[in-house]
């Protein structure tokens, strides 16, 4: 592990949101409360056929689908360059890049190559994972790096599935002064670090369990009164124990575990949690989906009651990389791997409400969820991009659009909507739009 010997002032986040960002930034991996709702209003209500107005493109990003992240106006993300996986900074007025930080070199590149995690920015400073494991944390300002440590070096992991498929594609929680990341070894399943230096604080080992695989990203939850970290962590071919778990956020100690939705291939979606529910899924492997019911028990541990079980090959629903949205009492999300049909789970119940319905408008693939201003913002895997209204009732298409440009890439960037833009990423590429209804 490496440190930079500058002093550094603890960083003040207090839960999953990132202070010092403005009110309608987007600072970390699906947004303020880590939700992938939007508190913005006054967006276009629909679209024409071409879209909304493209406001600028920036070009020669690097390899990668890497969604952005959007603070104290600067657009953070991450790419491969000439071999080298690094971050980058634009300026959020027009694009133009401000600088580009190499951090390791990076794997064989595979299928939609390049690294997927997005930046965190808090307190005026930034991370990110490489597809090789490697989390540095650079001063948001000039792209200096402050701190790095490698997952595989530092911690005993090993890339996801031995490096046979994407690498590190998951991104980091910081809480309050505390970095949480997902290392994915035997012995640092959890992991916290210091958010200034880069010390390890806590890591948490979890029994019968090997290398996992590190393609989703820690939430913050208070469960019965108790604060917690839980994450949807894979285990691997020989133990297969990997699934959900809550963590200790003072200890890092393994206060619950569910097995019976993980993978040893990428498990992606970040759990859904709300009072003591747990809402959970994974596409690969066995897959499926389970609502779960947190319990405490007598002697300070908890439980994890199934609630409802989907299983994969069965008749019921899976998110494959495009993530869920709690919305009200509904869970709305894309189904099955490589598929996206549209679906809706009431949440109490994790009863099917509507769907698997047809992907609308020419989507094909999976499909990335945003919600703002009333609305969902839908991206399909060939790049078609929807506006939908989802409710418990129904789903209506409102306006659809594919960029006149795109690569032969598969679109795996989630959409990001900040201070009034949709931001779309497209390898190398990131378009801006106007989506302000004031601003057109």
């Amino acid at each position: 592990m490496t440190f930079a010997s500058l002093p550094l002032a603890a960083l003040l986040l207090v839960g999953p949101s990132a202070p010092n960002a403005g009110s309608f930034d987007w600072p970390q991996w699906r947004g303020p409360n880590q939700d992938a709702i939007s508190k913005e209003t006054g967006l276009l209500k629909q679209w024409g056929p071409g879209g909304p107005p493209k406001a600028w493109t920036a070009e020669k990003l690097g390899a990668g689908h890497s969604t952005p992240s959007i603070a104290a106006g600067k657009i953070f993300g991450m790419g491969t360059r000439d071999g080298q996986d690094g971050m980058w900074a634009l300026n959020e007025a027009d694009g133009k890049e401000l600088w580009f930080t190499l951090l390791d070199k990076t794997k064989d590149v595979n299928q939609n190559n390049g690294p997927g995690g997005s930046p965190t920015y808090a307190d005026g400073k930034v991370y990110g994972i490489t597809n090789t494991g490697v989390l540095a944390c650079l001063d948001a300002a000039n792209g200096k790096v402050i701190w790095s440590t490698s997952f595989a070096k530092d911690f005993g992991a090993e890339l996801p599935t031995n490096g046979k498929w994407w690498g590190y594609n998951g991104s980091v929680l910081v809480d309050d002064s505390h970095v949480i990341c997902l290392p994915g070894s035997a012995t640092a399943a959890v992991t916290a670090l210091d958010a200034a230096t880069g010390k390890v604080i806590w890591k948490t080992s979890i029994p019968k369990w090997g290398n996992g695989f590190g393609y989703s990203t820690p939430v913050k939850a208070t469960i019965a009164g108790v604060p917690m970290y839980v994450a949807l962590i894979s285990g691997d071919p020989e133990h297969t124990l990997g699934g959900v778990v809550g963590v200790d956020p003072k200890t890092g100690k393994l206060l619950w575990q569910y097995t019976r939705v993980g993978t040893e291939v990428a498990a992606i979606p970040c759990p859904i949690v709300r009072g003591d529910l747990v809402w959970c899924s994974c596409s690969y492997g066995d897959g499926g989906s389970a609502l779960l019911k947190i319990i405490p028990d007598d002697k300070g541990g908890f439980a994890a009651k199934e609630l409802k079980y989907y299983a994969k090959k069965a008749a019921g629903v899976n998110n494959h990389h495009g993530g869920m949205i709690l919305l009200k009492d509904h869970v709305y999300f894309g189904h099955d791997q490589n598929q996206g049909a549209p679906v809706c789970v009431e949440f109490a119940t994790g009863e099917i409400k509507w769907g698997p319905e047809k992907a609308p408008a020419g989507g094909l693939g999976s499909s990335a969820y945003l919600f703002a201003d009333g609305l969902f913002y839908v991206r399909f895997q060939n790049h078609v991009m929807t506006l939908l209204d989802l409710n418990p009732e129904g789903m209506k298409v409102v306006s659809s659009f594919k960029p006149a440009e795109f690569t032969k890439q598969a679109a795996w960037a989630h959409p990001v909507i900040a201070n009034g833009k949709l931001y779309l990423r497209d390898q190398d590429k990131l378009m801006c739009f106007n989506v302000k209804a004031s601003s057109n």
